[in-house]
């Protein structure tokens, strides 16, 4: 979860899906999450992070569903960019065709249902500092 100065929280609208979402993506075999997320954000933005500046905000075990297993997802929180990071912002126009910084109820409106339970649940356990467990979105 990354947010401008004002709170907005970054989505990304990409390609290869019809719905808006968190950037990220997959890990890759014997990834650690935080590195994967790394990776996927330099991908997929050219943003530049390190361990140091995320922390675990949310753990969504996904149960299996359609085509695909079971899995687990995770939110990390970067906190508030600086203003000079966000305009060195480059979308990979390869895997997504924008991003933006959005309020609370353009996020709502624009993820799945489940990732928005997962969004809050996340925003909750930042505010508490704490983790948030769900499973499928809800509080285990």
């Amino acid at each position: 979860m990354l947010r401008d100065q004002q709170g907005r929280i970054l989505l990304v609208d990409p390609d290869y899906k019809p719905d808006w979402d968190h950037p990220g993506g997959m890990i890759e075999a014997n990834e650690p999450p935080v590195n994967g997320l790394i990776r996927e954000l330099n991908e997929e933005l050219h943003l530049e992070l390190v361990p140091d500046q995320l922390a675990l905000s949310c753990i969504d075990w996904m149960s299996p569903h359609g085509p695909w297993d079971d899995s687990l997802m995770f939110i990390f929180d970067a906190g508030q960019l600086p203003a000079d990071q966000i305009a060195r912002l480059e979308p990979d126009h390869d895997e997504l065709r924008r991003y933006a910084f959005l309020d609370l109820q353009q996020v709502q409106q624009r993820l799945r249902p489940y990732v928005w339970l997962r969004v809050e649940a996340a925003l909750k356990a930042t505010e508490s500092r704490t983790v948030a467990y769900l499973h499928d979105g809800h509080p285990a």
